[in-house]
């Protein structure tokens, strides 16, 4: 079988699958909505965030995808 023949695994179960994907959508959907609203797109609109606001919020899609991935082990 494959796994027997490759030199590295990536995604050794079903189950590490599917967090990687849940991982990626997470941050994907959370980056679609904070970085124009970091970048002012909304300024017409009155909303517009301050940089540390931004960085604050970029930095909760970092630290919620890596507790999202402390949780495949439990």
């Amino acid at each position: 079988m494959a796994l027997e023949t490759a030199d590295i695994i990536l995604v050794r179960t079903e189950k590490t699958y599917r967090k990687t994907i849940e991982n990626l959508l997470w941050a994907s959907r959370y980056n679609v909505i904070v970085i124009p609203l970091a970048a002012g797109i909304f300024y017409n609109m009155g909303i517009l965030l301050s940089p540390a606001v931004g960085a604050i919020l970029m930095s909760l899609s970092a630290v919620t995808v890596a507790l999202n991935a402390k949780l495949l082990k439990l």
